[in-house]
């Protein structure tokens, strides 16, 4: 047995010392950090952005399968992926947990290293936060805090008719890894000697568990001076998202189903469950990809990034939002995605 130190024996005081004694701030804008009454933060003539998050277990996120480590580092990934959907720079986070008294101080240490490794990789602060206890379970809130150059920040509501519609990476994948987890932990439940079977799925598992935000994306705008007209990270779904662009935007699109960027470990493994793949990509969500739309002038810009589709275009809002299937069909977007069961 390990050793189980109750968080009690060191109050909350002594926590935070604990949890956060080891920071050493990045960013010259982080001017006061952890250990005062709040932190003090000059962007230095950029502008800021702010966003948050809270994350509940049994709702959000299930610790049977899910890693403290990982939940630690996909909490402050989930907020600095929207201060990149706004083309921003994030820079700063707090925390806050509320946690019951079957947590030990080791479960929080497991998951604190899981948000300083998220931060030492994207390059963000600790800057504070709070912890307290709760009734049962753990409820996790994550503010992050970004800059941007004065007014290069970028909205949904700001695309035009004829822009491309891009997305970043490959969809759906997280879904499928989720799919297997959950009916791992079923066949756990039933019979709690069987170990759980993921061999070969360490893809979608992995974009399920761990996600990445998509820093390299950004830093390839500012590079290659690309500036989106709109932008909006994929944390609900392909279809869901391209929907929120279209509301806000007042503008219609063609989204066309092969474009669709999809990795063959997602194929493969949503074969298994015999569900379709482009299902998975529209409706599954949590993948946290940039889905976001620019002028077609700057379509040779593009090109040079391998991590980035095409996948349609904006037209005028009168036509409404439709996809094209393989088949040559024209379906309209629904936010649950476009099924292939109801056809």
């Amino acid at each position: 047995m390990s050793e189980r130190t109750e968080i009690a024996s060191l109050g909350e005081f002594g926590l935070i010392d604990h949890l956060t004694r080891n920071i050493e701030l990045q960013n010259a804008s982080s001017v006061v950090g952890v250990g005062d009454d709040a932190a003090v933060i000059d962007h230095f003539g950029k502008q800021t952005v702010v966003t948050t998050d809270m994350l509940v277990e049994g709702v959000h996120f299930d610790l049977m399968y899910t890693p403290l480590k990982h939940l630690g580092y996909k909490s402050v990934v989930v907020n600095l992926s929207d201060i990149y959907a706004m083309n921003a720079i994030p820079t700063q986070i707090v925390i806050s947990l509320a946690l019951s008294n079957r947590f030990s101080l080791e479960a929080i240490d497991e998951f604190y290293e899981g948000v300083y490794a998220a931060c030492e990789k994207y390059g963000v602060d600790l800057v504070g936060g709070d912890t307290t206890s709760s009734q049962k379970g753990f409820i996790i809130s994550v503010t992050a805090i970004g800059e941007v150059a004065p007014d290069k920040f970028v909205k949904r509501s700001t695309a035009k008719k004829g822009d491309l519609l891009c997305v970043s990476g490959d969809l759906g994948a997280a879904y499928v890894g989720l799919l297997f987890l959950e009916r791992e932990k079923k066949i756990f439940m039933e019979s709690p000697g069987v170990q759980p079977d993921l061999e070969g799925e360490s893809y979608v598992i992995g974009r399920m568990l761990k996600p990445e935000a998509r820093k390299g994306i950004i830093e390839f705008f500012a590079q290659n001076q690309v500036t989106p007209s709109s932008m909006i990270d994929v944390s609900d779904g392909l279809s869901s998202e391209i929907l929120h662009i279209c509301k806000q935007s007042e503008l219609g699109c063609i989204l066309y189903e092969e474009k669709i960027p999809v990795a063959e470990e997602m194929k493969k493994a949503a074969f298994k469950f015999e569900i379709d793949p482009t299902a998975c990509a529209l409706s599954g969500g949590e993948d946290y990809e940039l889905l976001f739309t620019i002028p077609q002038s700057d379509y040779d810009k593009l090109v040079l990034n391998e991590d980035i589709s095409v996948i349609g275009y904006m037209t005028e809002a009168e036509q409404g939002a439709h996809i094209i299937t393989r088949g040559g069909s024209r379906h309209a977007i629904t936010a649950q995605g476009w099924n292939h069961l109801k056809q």
